[in-house]
């Protein structure tokens, strides 16, 4: 641990609870709800600084009817469907991947989708799905294996594409009745569209915000940077992260975002629509779009009823307040989404409480 930092954290926070005004800072991302968690930082804190999570998990905003859609895929046509490792467990109308996997289906678990594209190389004869659902950080490498399947003119294989973009997400919160005074910002995704692009925050809704990374005094540099700015009342905005995120971002992962994927308004599940959150395949690779390639329609939202996700994930409510919360809905048998992924604030409170 830094020692200055740790130092310097201390005092702010000390003043901050002399100061005794109560403060809501947001992490936007479910790996700092995560790592805040495991690093034991909440404790640090007083009672009066309030860390609450955002809608930054994309396991818990991929709506429950793609979950359905996507079993539709499956069942109707005879593919094998491959995807991140807790979208198998997310329930869609009660099911879930795994089950239909357990019936024989075909469903495999990757951690990148150019293992798909890999396996649908290797077998002609099989026609491959990777269902990729992601923010920005996921998006560039489900882009190239699209334009890798199209370079090599693969006929067998297609992706199932869930992905959104965080910015419209902070904007939508701001039409929300919610107080918040800070954000920490996730680094992954500054990394990939540049520190630049949350500068709004600031500079429209004068709100301090910092860019981190992961580790603990990471966090705690972007938590001692965000409560200064508001015990002096300014709406500073840092990179806090600069050793891995540049101002403008990563240009080649963007130029791969903006040739294979266009912007369009999406719905986030337990949230409503969020407008230009959404990316969705160009016309010019449709035949890589598994949507389109086997006819699958959209559905219209499905909610669960008495799951209060989206209240969680727009900070409204802990998740301590939902009422399926460790009784109808726990890790081993979830309910809503953001139980089941280990970036969900719910399984992060189911498994580390409040502080």
């Amino acid at each position: 641990m830094n020692a200055y930092i740790l130092k310097n954290f201390n005092k702010v926070i000390e003043r901050a609870h002399q100061d005794g005004r109560h403060i809501n800072i947001m992490e936007v991302c479910g790996t700092h709800t995560m790592a805040l968690f495991e690093h034991g930082i909440r404790k640090l804190l007083p009672e009066n600084i309030n860390l609450i999570s955002g809608p930054g998990c994309p396991v818990c905003v991929t709506g429950e009817e793609v979950l359905v859609e996507a079993f539709e895929l499956i069942e109707k046509n005879n593919v094998v469907l491959f995807t991140f490792g807790d979208m198998v467990r997310v329930p869609g109308e009660g099911r879930t991947l795994n089950e239909l996997k357990a019936l024989g289906y075909q469903v495999k678990i990757a951690y990148s989708p150019r293992v798909a594209l890999e396996f649908a190389q290797k077998n002609p004869e099989l026609n491959v799905v990777f269902f990729g659902a992601g923010f920005e950080t996921t998006v560039p490498a489900l882009g190239a294996v699209i334009l890798e399947a199209s370079k090599l003119k693969l006929k067998n294989f297609s992706m199932f594409l869930a992905a959104k973009i965080v910015p419209p997400a902070i904007h939508f919160l701001y039409s929300q009745d919610i107080k918040i005074d800070g954000f920490i910002l996730p680094g992954h995704v500054s990394a990939v569209i540049g520190a630049d692009s949350f500068k709004f925050i600031s500079e429209k809704y004068n709100t301090p915000a910092a860019v981190t990374g992961f580790k603990a005094e990471e966090l705690l540099l972007g938590i001692t940077l965000v409560v200064h700015s508001i015990l002096k009342k300014e709406p500073n905005y840092y990179n806090a992260y600069s050793a891995v995120v540049r101002n403008n971002g990563n240009r080649a992962a963007q130029e791969i975002i903006t040739e294979v994927f266009e912007v369009k308004d999406a719905y986030w599940r337990g949230i409503g629509i969020i407008p230009a959150s959404g990316l969705f395949i160009r016309e010019k690779y449709q035949e890589f779009d598994a949507r389109k390639k086997y006819g699958i329609k959209s559905r219209s939202p499905i909610s669960t009823r008495g799951c209060r996700c989206g209240e969680v994930m727009l900070g409204k409510i802990l998740p301590t307040a939902c009422p399926l919360f460790g009784k109808a809905c726990t890790p081993e048998k979830p309910v809503g989404a953001c139980m089941v992924s280990s970036e969900g604030s719910c399984a992060a409170y189911f498994k580390y409480g409040r502080r």
